[in-house]
């Protein structure tokens, strides 16, 4: 890829696929997730701080992040290339709360504009009369990007102080982790005593990953020792696969203590040319900022391949859950069917009303059976209820989403009792828009509901009916009657079902988000 001949298809491409990341979710505590929740950070931040900008003003000029842990002197470094202090140290500081980004001033304009780092706002602090920053500033600027310019810095080079990588406040782990993603050039800085530490070489082998523009700095080494470290990390950066990195090695000096002095320029003046080098020479710079951005590039197919595949075993997950949803849904409404063809309404008061009818009137009848079919259906909506939830706790999606969907519904008995009075306003309302009978259509009503739900049972009511209105017209008002039953039955197992999976919908969790994901990189490695 040619960083200087950019089309307008690529960027259009690239911001296709982050509005396809942005919009990527793994809301399960499934294995990968965390790593893809990670992966999908670290991707924006890289497109939206460093890849886009870069390809969009490839004569920007070179962004150097110097990055490391805690103690390591990144901020003493920064200063002593300056030849000032521009970014606070010492050992009260041991994390570095604002980044610092220096620059010429003649390259100012291109750090002052959002292009890069948008989610920063840019600050410049006034100084004391003794030179010094406000350190309450410097305290509370957390969300912001301290800029410094100096003449001393060459044309075309910006260094940025960033937070310690292994800082105690997540924020500043997590800008760290940003800024580092936002650089054309990454200069890790480590020490004598923690260069075979875990995290540098999780920065190493992510910088030989994305095939960045890398150089590392052994700091405060022991003149004693010096030989025999630099040998020793030389061979672990070989062994790494990263023997050709540009290697600097800063002596331990009394300036070094306490993280407030300037190093001597002799300490430093060899990363100092380097850098130089790469800002001022055309060959040089333009092959910095190529490489890192091919790389960035490059491992967009990898780390987009391992979103698709973590969103497709989350999708997986949702779909286990919904599932059992609807067996359980669908279990309840063949039970309901069962318990209806048998009879089970016409119990108790109903069964009591029923056998002393018409002594007990019509609406007495319907309002008992009623609660009969009511007591029917609160009973298996809880055990769809309860199938379902035993279901998800046995998997890690389940249990995340039933603590998501908060505790018991109140409001299930008043749904059920709501779909009995619409179904029995129904039935009402095909007994007064029926065929003419011999009794009132509250009578018919009454014998049609005690027909539909009494089974066995209810026989007896079928008869009466078709002495009422005849065999043909009762034939026609139990199809009906059915009919608005399965109806009624159907859409109140549907609206609790939907309520159950409603917490699980809300997580948006479908194949379209992996198929997104594929297709965004699709028509990225077309346009490249």
């Amino acid at each position: 890829m040619a960083i200087l001949d950019v089309r307008p298809e690529l960027l259009d491409a690239l911001a296709a696929l982050r509005d396809r990341v942005d919009a990527a979710r793994f809301p399960f505590p499934l294995p990968g997730a965390a790593r893809a929740r990670r992966t999908r950070r670290e991707l924006l931040a890289q497109l939206d701080d460093y890849l886009v900008p870069r390809l969009s003003a490839p004569e920007a000029p070179l962004l150097a992040v110097v990055g490391g842990s805690t103690g390591a002197g990144k901020s003493t470094l920064v200063n002593s290339l300056v030849g000032r202090r521009v970014s606070e140290a010492g050992v009260l500081r041991p994390t570095t709360r604002t980044p610092v980004l220096v620059c010429h001033p003649g390259d100012r304009a291109w750090f002052a504009d959002p292009r890069i780092l948008p989610g920063l706002g840019r600050v410049c602090a006034p100084r004391t009369a003794e030179g010094e920053r406000r350190r309450e500033d410097e305290e509370t600027d957390g969300g912001r990007l301290r800029l410094e310019t100096d003449d001393g810095l060459p044309r075309g080079l910006a260094l940025l102080d960033a937070p310690d990588i292994d800082s105690l406040v997540e924020r500043n782990r997590d800008l760290a982790a940003e800024l580092i993603c936002a650089a054309d050039i990454w200069i890790l800085v480590t020490t004598a005593s923690r260069y075979a530490d875990a995290l540098p070489w999780h920065l190493l082998r992510t910088a030989k990953e994305y095939d960045v523009t890398l150089a590392t700095v052994l700091d405060r080494v022991p003149h004693q020792i010096a030989e025999d470290v630099s040998e020793h990390y030389g061979a672990l950066l070989a062994k790494a696969g990263l023997g050709d990195v540009p290697r600097f090695t800063v002596p331990e000096l009394p300036e070094s203590a306490g993280g407030g002095g300037l190093l001597p320029h002799t300490a430093v003046a060899a990363l100092s040319g380097w850098l130089t080098h790469c800002a001022e020479d055309a060959a040089a710079r333009h092959q910095a900022a190529r490489r890192t951005a091919a790389g960035a590039m490059e491992s967009l197919g990898s780390r987009l391949s391992a979103l698709a595949s973590a969103s497709a075993v989350q999708h997986a997950a949702a779909a286990r859950l919904a599932r059992c949803a609807e067996q359980a849904y669908e279990g309840a409404a063949e039970r309901i069917a069962a318990a209806v063809a048998e009879g089970e309404p016409l119990a108790g008061e109903a069964l009591v009303c029923w056998r002393g009818y018409p002594g007990c009137g019509p609406e007495a009848l319907q309002f008992a059976l009623g609660e009969g079919l009511a007591a029917l259906l609160r009973t298996e909506v809880a055990a769809a209820d309860e199938r379902t939830v035993d279901k998800w706790h046995r998997e890690r999606a389940g249990v995340a989403l039933i603590e998501a969907g908060g505790g018991t519904d109140d409001g299930v008995a008043h749904r059920v009792d709501a779909a009995v009075r619409g179904w029995r306003r129904g039935i009402t309302r095909m007994a007064y828009e029926g065929p003419r009978a011999q009794v009132d259509p509250e009578t018919v009503a009454a014998l049609l509901a005690a027909a539909l739900l009494g089974g066995q049972r209810g026989a007896g009511a079928g008869g009466r009916l078709a002495g009422a209105v005849g065999a043909e017209a009762v034939r026609r008002l139990l199809e009906q009657g059915r009919a608005e039953l399965e109806t009624a039955v159907g859409a109140l197992l549907k609206g609790e079902r939907e309520r159950r999976l409603g917490p699980l919908d809300a997580l948006d969790v479908t194949a379209r988000q992996q198929a997104a994901l594929i297709a965004a990189l699709s028509v990225l490695q077309r346009e490249r």
